[in-house]
C-alpha cells in the first residue's frame, strides 16, 4: 500500500523540523518497506506572502487526498499586524475545520532522560503519561457571533461566543473512553460547569454517554481550573483528560512544559473513519510554535515533529512496530545524551537541528540490525 502525505512545514522553525522529519521518514521507506507519494504546499504566512491566503485552495484540495498531514508550525511578528482574517493561524485553523478534525490528541511524556529538565521536581514528572483529548472544531474559537464592534460612546467592545452541542460533545467523549480503555481505563472530564452553561451540557452529556456505554471505564469531573492546578501539583494522577477548546489548548500546553520542553511535545488531530472504505483523515503537529527568535539557526528541537510522524504511523496508517521503533529512536538519542538547547542539562552534549536528525537516523539503523 501507498501512503499519500502532504507535508506543510509553515514558518518559523518548521521548516527545519519539518526537514528532519522528512529524512526518517525517507528512512523508513528505504528500510521498512513502506511506500509513500509525498506532496508539499504551504501554509500559514509563508502562503500569505506567496498565495494571499493562509491556505489556498489547491493546497485545501491536497490536504482532502492525503491520507495523512504533517504540519509545522505557523505565525510570527512579521504577521502580527495583519487583520484578522489573513492572520497565519487561519490556515491551520481552516484545515482542522475542513478536514473535520474533531479529535485533538495530546500526549505528555516525560522521558526518563529528562525527568531533571522539567521545572517540577523529578519525583513528580518520573514516569509522566498522560494523554490529553481537546475537541478541536467547536466552541470558542468558531462559536458565532464574534468580533471587535464600535460603541456609540466611542469605546469598543469584542464578543466570542462559547458553544457546544450534544452531538460535539458526545464524539470527543466516545474518543476519550475509547482510548482509554487501551491505557489504564480512566478519564477526567475537565469543563467550568460551575460558572458556565456549556460546562453544564458538557457535564450532563459526558455522563450520560459514561452510563450508557463505558461503564466500565472510570470517570471523573474536575473543574477547569482545578485541573490546571493538578498538572502541576501532580500530573500522574491522570491518565486521559478530555475537555473542550479553549480549555485543551491551555492545559495540554501546561502538561507539555511538565515533560521538560513543549519541544518535545507532538499532537495528531483525527476526524471520523469512513465507515465504508475505513479511512480517517489526521493531521499531524508539533505542540510548539514557530520560535521566530530562533528560526534559522539549526537550533530548533525536532522531536515533537519527528514523534508526530509517529502517531501518525500509529493513527492513520497502522503501522504500530514502525511507530513504536521511531518512538524508541527518540529515546536512545536521549540516552546517548544529546541534547538541543531547550531540553540541555549539564554533562549532557549540545547539538544542533540537523546534528539531532543525524542522531535519530543512527538510532534506527542500530535498533534494526
Amino acid at each position: 500500500m501507498t501512503y499519500k502525505i502532504l507535508l506543510l512545514p509553515g514558518d518559523g522553525i518548521g521548516p527545519e523540523v519539518m526537514a528532519e522529519t522528512e529524512r526518517v521518514l525517507n528512512w523508513l521507506g528505504k528500510n521498512r518497506g513502506l511506500s509513500f507519494t509525498v506532496e508539499r504546499g504551504l501554509v500559514g504566512g509563508a502562503a500569505l506572502d506567496a498565495e494571499g491566503e493562509a491556505v489556498s485552495e489547491e493546497t485545501m484540495k491536497l490536504a482532502h487526498a492525503a491520507d495523512a498531514v504533517l504540519f509545522g508550525a505557523v505565525g510570527g511578528p512579521k504577521w502580527d499586524n495583519n487583520s484578522f482574517d489573513k492572520k497565519p493561524e487561519r490556515g491551520l485553523l481552516r484545515l482542522r475545520k475542513d478536514l473535520e478534525l474533531f479529535a485533538n490528541l495530546r500526549p505528555a511524556i516525560c522521558f526518563d532522560a529528562l525527568k531533571d529538565a522539567s521545572t517540577l521536581r523529578p519525583d513528580v514528572v518520573s514516569g509522566l503519561d498522560l494523554l490529553i483529548i481537546r475537541e478541536l472544531t467547536g466552541g470558542v474559537y468558531f462559536g458565532e457571533p464574534r468580533g471587535i464592534i464600535e460603541l456609540n460612546d466611542g469605546t469598543r467592545r469584542a464578543v466570542d461566543t462559547q458553544v457546544y452541542t450534544t452531538g460535539e460533545i458526545q464524539r470527543i467523549a466516545r474518543v476519550a473512553f475509547s482510548l482509554a480503555r487501551l491505557r489504564s481505563n480512566r478519564v477526567a472530564s475537565a469543563e467550568k460547569s460551575n460558572v458556565m452553561h456549556t460546562g453544564v451540557l458538557w457535564r450532563q452529556e459526558v455522563t450520560k454517554l459514561h452510563e450508557a456505554e463505558f461503564k466500565d471505564v472510570e470517570l471523573t469531573h474536575i473543574l477547569a481550573d482545578n485541573c490546571a492546578m493538578q498538572l502541576v501539583r501532580n500530573p500522574k494522577q491522570f491518565d486521559v483528560i478530555v475537555t473542550d477548546n479553549l480549555f485543551g489548548d491551555v492545559l495540554s500546553d501546561e502538561a507539555a512544559q511538565c515533560t521538560g520542553s513543549i519541544g518535545m511535545l507532538p499532537s495528531a488531530s483525527l476526524g471520523a473513519k469512513d465507515p465504508k472504505t475505513g479511512r480517517q483523515p489526521g493531521l499531524y503537529e508539533p505542540v510548539h510554535g514557530t520560535a521566530p527568535d530562533i528560526a534559522g539557526k539549526n537550533l530548533a528541537n525536532p522531536f515533537a515533529c519527528i514523534l508526530s510522524l509517529a502517531m501518525c504511523l500509529r493513527y492513520s496508517f497502522e503501522r504500530l512496530d514502525e511507530a513504536k521503533l521511531v518512538e524508541q529512536a527518540v529515546e536512545k538519542v536521549l540516552n546517548d545524551g544529546l541534547r538541543t538547547g531547550d531540553i540541555m542539562q549539564p554533562g549532557k552534549t549540545l547539538v544542533g537541528t540537523t546534528q539531532m536528525g543525524d542522531a535519530v537516523i543512527a538510532a534506527l539503523e542500530s535498533l534494526s540490525r
